[in-house]
């Protein structure tokens, strides 16, 4: 027996750096790029100019002829083979979705769109033949504008995405309180109180972004072993492997998927993509290693797109601001295709509209339309910020209406504290949370009332520069579940996640994990948990994911999933090892297992000091010289975790903007955040990802947009134009958290990966409409640039000089993108 030990300090809770960052900044990665395989050949695509034309020809032959190339493929040459990519969300059995084959076959519907391939024994080499195939076009009416296209029917003449499908509109989804039981009529509370309270109609437009992560898509497949290997720069390997056999036909248990290091996704990795199928296409026709690595260029052009969305909000409300109803009716751009869950996005708006407030009626419309753009899926949150943006500028713009402070307002209406679990209006039951808490410390951090204070007399001076404070008070569902309410709304697969724990001989620990992680440290947040569980040392717990031969169940990594859902089924794998464990000490201790207890790493007999460590215990179960009769050789457990609700993070934002009314120049003066994630694992990584989260949300206010002119060509196609904001572009963000632990997991986690993006983009543009709504200002189109501003003050003022000043500058039309003339420093830093 050995002596008793002092047990580990606790690990949960504990800042600690990444397990991961020492390899990752030091460039010991393992970046799909740079794979390389004897054999290897490279593929380059040939992509259209045009947003929507008939292909009439495709010459190759100077392509053919090009030093090194070895084949070059068309979408005809392919056409019985290549397959449709899948839609795993249709949201309605009627759902209006076009095939999407890989490469276009006769026809394209957007611009980038694949339309050749060429192979090439290096990429230089290929895509230099790219440049040779010569193609001819007929171009056809492009469906562009969301609205137009909504209203597009081949009896009034507007331009068809699909002219075969006869109509642009995708699927239309409904829920209303009344038909579901939730709650009232919608249309009577807002019929009632326009005769004796006050009804709010806006209208609030999602402009579309790009996820524009750090590291490009690359796929490398490798079809000379016994199974198909791809190495994919995604976040769903698991669900990336299921697909590909879907669609291919082969086997999955001929198909391995390893995502090695994965350079950021933002949901723009949860997608299989036409470049995938093609080069696993490839592989298999010449039987030997291919890879493609897009440019950036190509990136953001045929990456897919996130947003973009018309929002109609109708609130109702009594005169001292209790809000009765909230109508929703939303349009929604799929892009050229219903995407991989594209097409779901919006639905899980609509059981976020209603947010933290108690609203008696609710209604909500989605109408998916089709257009000749790339199309749109899953952007980091989802539809929960598109949700979050509109119910809290409406909330604010009510505040305005009846003159009363916005928090006052929102704290009428919130759910208190005390009446958690709640269930909502939408039907979702919200298990924990302290809205009370969070703002009072935020307001506290923000120096709330002191800017008040320097706000009016600003006014009242007439200063050039306006202050403005905006305020986002949010809730998000999160870790995507359970699977049961997936089905029901046709979800195309489950919200369980997988994890195996191994004990190995020497005491150390391999866990297995089926969510991947693509920067947001699964490997040390992980490890933290099971050193807890089991005792064993941080530093001896080895965290293995996104390989399917190895983690070979799961089903990946979005939607803050992988802590609350991932990290619970490691607790159960890491529970089971102990309930293995304890039988086989019992024994070794001679001792009634009713009699024998774990903690800190160790297994005592009650009352005594003799006890055996769980490294002991590996040791004697590997030798398996004395184990108990009929209990096999093994402590290695598994566990399949599948919650039984969402997860539901919440938070107050604060934010305050300066605003110069004769330039429109915005710049951030202060962010102060409180969130409620539940308990927290690591303060460090959740530190960073609200970090990041919050600068995502802040560039969508302030910066991004992606624009196409009027023939459909992506105009923001580089980050010269596309503003990405750097570190010089932000501030220092004050972060707190109040903690409401999560009563649906025993480590009482909840999501943090989307919360800043959520919460970020309504509290900067409620801060800047607060800078100028006193000069009769109610709206401004983001990304609020320094013109938009402008314009928008000097219209409200009678707009004297709106368009003489209009006219001189260069910029894009208002109605289909964002202004040139902005350049990086127009958001500001203070």
């Amino acid at each position: 027996m050995t002596a008793v030990q002092d047990a580990p300090t606790a690990e949960i809770g504990k800042d600690r750096r990444r397990k991961e960052d020492q390899r990752l900044i030091t460039g010991r990665t393992r970046w799909t790029d740079n794979i390389t395989l004897p054999g290897m050949v490279h593929l380059a695509m040939v992509r259209s100019p045009f947003a929507h034309a008939k292909i009439t020809n495709i010459n190759t032959s100077a392509a053919l002829e090009s030093p090194n190339v070895v084949r070059v493929i068309t979408g005809a040459d392919v056409a019985d083979e290549q397959g449709s990519l899948p839609n795993a969300w249709p949201i309605t059995p009627d759902q209006v979705a076009p095939a999407h084959p890989p490469i276009a076959v006769d026809r394209v519907v957007f611009a980038g769109e694949i339309v050749a391939v060429i192979v090439a024994r290096s990429a230089a080499e290929a895509r230099d033949a790219a440049e040779l195939v010569d193609i001819d076009y007929e171009p056809l009416p492009a469906a562009l504008d969301l609205k137009a296209a909504a209203e597009a029917t081949p009896e009034n003449g507007g331009a068809l995405a699909h002219p075969e499908l006869g109509t642009n509109k995708s699927a239309f989804w409904k829920f209303d309180s009344a038909e579901a039981g939730t709650g009232g009529n919608v249309d009577e509370a807002i019929a009632k109180a326009r005769t004796d309270g006050v009804v709010l109609e806006r209208e609030y437009r999602q402009q579309r972004l790009i996820p524009a992560f750090m590291e490009p898509r690359s796929t490398v497949v490798d079809p000379t072993g016994e199974q198909i290997t791809m190495w994919s720069a995604t976040q769903i390997p698991h669900i990336l492997k299921f697909l590909l056999a879907a669609v291919t036909g082969v086997s999955e248990a001929k198909i391995r998927v390893i995502a090695p290091d994965v350079g950021g996704g933002f949901g723009g990795k949860l997608q299989t993509t036409p470049e995938e199928f093609i080069t696993f296409l490839v592989a298999r026709k010449l039987g030997k290693p291919v890879k493609y690595t897009e440019t950036r260029s190509e990136s953001l052009m045929a990456g897919h797109h996130g947003r973009d969305q018309w929002q109609k909000l109708t609130l109702s409300a009594e005169k001292d601001g209790t809000v009765t109803g909230l109508k929703v009716e939303l349009l929604a751009d799929l892009g050229s295709h219903v995407a991989l869950i594209g097409g779901g996005v919006p639905v899980l708006g609509a059981f976020m509209f209603n947010a933290i407030y108690k609203f008696p009626a609710y209604q909500f419309n989605c109408q998916t339309v089709l257009t000749n753009k790339t199309w749109t899926d899953a952007y980091r949150g989802a539809g929960r910020p598109e949700a979050t943006f509109g119910i809290e500028r409406i909330m604010s713009d009510l505040a305005a209406e009846l003159g009363v402070d916005p928090f006052e307002l929102r704290e009428k209406n919130w759910i208190k504290h005390e009446e958690f679990p709640f269930t909502t209006v939408a039907g979702l039951e919200y298990d924990s949370g302290n809205y009370e808490a969070a703002t009072a410390n935020a307001k506290a951090m923000f120096g709330y009332d002191e800017l008040r204070a320097e706000q009016m007399a600003r006014r009242e001076s007439g200063d050039k520069v306006q202050l403005g404070i905006g305020i986002s008070t949010f809730t998000e569902m999160c870790g995507l579940a359970p699977s049961r309410v997936l089905g029901s709304l046709d979800y195309g697969a489950g919200g369980w996640e997988h994890a195996s724990v191994r004990m190995l001989p020497t005491g150390k620990v391999e866990v297995l994990t089926g969510a991947t992680a693509h920067g947001q440290g699964h490997a040390t947040a992980f490890s933290q948990i099971v050193a807890d569980r089991l005792g064993v040392a941080f530093e001896d717990i080895e965290v293995l994911h996104g390989d399917t031969a190895i983690a070979h169940k799961g089903m990946d990594t979005y939607g803050s999933r992988s802590l609350v859902v991932g990290g619970e089924a490691v607790v159960k794998a890491a529970d089971k090892v102990i309930e293995k464990a304890k039988v086989i000490a019992a024994h070794l201790l001679e001792a009634s297992e009713d009699d024998v207890e774990f903690a800190g790493g160790r297994f005592t007999v009650k009352g005594t000091d003799q006890g055996l460590a769980m490294a002991e215990i590996a040791l004697a179960t590997f030798a398996a010289h004395n184990l108990p009769d009929g209990v096999e050789p093994s402590l290695d457990s598994d566990a399949t975790f599948d919650p039984v609700n969402f997860n539901y993070p919440h938070g107050t934002h604060l934010c305050a903007m300066e605003v110069d009314t004769e330039t429109g120049q915005v710049t951030m003066r202060k962010y102060a955040a409180c969130d409620d994630i539940g308990n927290i694992i690591n303060p460090l990584i959740v530190e960073g990802q609200l970090h990041g989260g919050l600068v995502q949300g802040i560039a969508q206010a302030l910066w991004e947009e992606a624009v196409y002119d009027d023939a459909g060509t992506l105009v923001t196609g580089s980050f010269v134009d596309y503003l990405l904001p750097t570190s010089a572009d932000t501030i220092s963000f004050d972060l707190d958290h109040t903690t409401s632990p999560a009563t649906t997991n025993t480590l009482g986690t909840k999501g943090v990966g989307e919360a800043g993006t959520i919460a970020s983009t309504p509290a900067v543009v409620n801060a800047v409409l607060d800078a100028v709504r006193q000069f009769g200002v109610q709206d401004i189109r983001m990304p609020c640039t320094p013109e938009r501003v402008w314009k928008a003050i000097n219209d409200a003022r009678g707009g004297a000089q709106a368009e003489t000043v209009a006219a001189a500058a260069p910029h894009f039309d208002a109605s289909t993108g964002m202004e040139g003339t902005t350049d990086r420093t127009s958001g500001g830093s203070a």
